[in-house]
């Protein structure tokens, strides 16, 4: 399947504010040949779906902005009105609050913080985090998972830069120090980039990953365990992310590692080192991830046809953009640019499309 995908996040966008904006939202896109779509369901602490797993740990089911409603079946019921593929976005992840100070989840629970080497609460570019070594935390994010897809008629979920993840500078708690200590008669060392001490607990993580994948696929064999982290091997310095291991061993069917950047040339750069670390199965798995729109920065729409022409001429069939309402912006600017390719009929097929879509650049150019 090639991935014509976009996140429906819930900061600085207005879809899911109500079941009418939903619904608006899931017919543009199916105009312009998107086939995915990628709606966040765990931000900050909370849910955005009614969750018993929330309700019987820390007494909420949802997002108090979200009450009385439930926006996952909204969408799932809109998308599929349209042919559209529904695959939730754990948007948070590990991560408990942004500049709050661990917020709901550490505040009810402060055994699941994560540690940095001076015993304090982890933060990283203002991120607090829970401790994603830790067994507890571990089988919370993993039942918190599975609660969407045995209840929610998906395609399957979404993980991302801090699903599976830690910044490298954690695992300093003492439960996780004892059990390194227990396998290396030794204490982790103080540089948290320190090769084995970081490959141990990227391994750790991984292991996550492949319990998801196998507690998912047994619910559902058909349906896909969908990654977005950082880019290898720069997530597994900085976060623990060893994507080259979770494609080694199977445990994604889709990957699409976050190529934000915001000029051509170094979004090509990129993309030529990926798919030179990947092989033919690899490849085809993958979906890179492009930034169109963050704060006042949007795509240009030069460098959106060059980045999909350019994916296509390395086999890529498809991509993943951040996020919707860059499409929406200066009266639908960057929507109307991939209905003139038209985005779906040449995204499905690498050889023909490419071809195509060259041609359409003769021809305007």
């Amino acid at each position: 399947m090639a991935i014509r995908g976009v996140w429906i996040t819930n900061t600085d966008s207005r879809v899911l504010h109500s079941r009418q904006n939903i619904a608006e939202a899931m017919a543009v896109l199916a105009q312009t040949g998107f086939n995915v779509v990628f709606p966040d369901v765990w931000n900050k602490g909370f849910t955005l779906y009614p969750s018993l797993i929330m309700r019987s740990h820390f007494d909420v089911e949802i997002d108090p902005r979200y009450q009385g409603r439930d926006p996952l079946a909204e969408i799932i019921v809109e998308a599929r009105r349209v042919g559209i593929k529904v695959i939730p976005w754990f948007e948070y992840g590990f991560a408990s609050s942004y500049n709050s100070n661990g917020g709901m989840i550490l505040a009810k629970k402060p055994e699941w913080a994560a540690r940095d080497i001076n015993g304090n609460l982890l933060n990283k570019n203002g991120f607090e985090w829970m401790n994603a070594l830790d067994p507890q935390v571990q089988e919370f994010m993993l039942n918190l998972m599975l609660e969407v897809v045995r209840n929610y008629d998906i395609d399957g979920v979404q993980g991302d830069d801090r699903l599976p993840a830690l910044p490298c500078e954690g695992g300093y708690d003492a439960s996780t120090v004892e059990q390194y200590r227990q396998t290396f008669n030794c204490y982790p060392p103080p540089n948290p980039k320190e090769s084995q001490w970081l490959q141990w607990r990227a391994d750790i993580l991984t292991n996550f990953l492949a319990r998801l994948y196998q507690e998912v696929k047994a619910i559902n064999s058909d349906l896909l365990v969908s990654m977005s982290p950082n880019i290898y091997d720069w997530g597994l310095k900085e976060y623990l992310q060893d994507s080259k291991a979770w494609l080694e061993r199977g445990l994604v069917d889709i990957i699409h590692p976050q190529i934000y950047r915001r000029d051509f040339a170094s979004y090509k750069q990129v993309v030529d080192r990926v798919t030179q670390q990947l092989n033919r199965e690899q490849l085809a798995k993958l979906s890179p991830g492009i930034l169109i729109k963050l704060g006042s920065y949007r795509i240009s729409a030069e460098h959106l046809r060059q980045a999909i022409a350019y994916n296509r001429s390395r086999g890529i069939s498809g991509e993943v953009f951040f996020f919707y309402e860059g499409l929406r912006e200066d009266q639908d600017a960057l929507r109307k640019v991939l209905r003139s390719l038209p985005y779906n009929n040449y995204s499905g097929h690498p050889v023909r499309g490419i071809q195509s879509f060259f041609r359409f650049l003769q021809n305007r150019f």
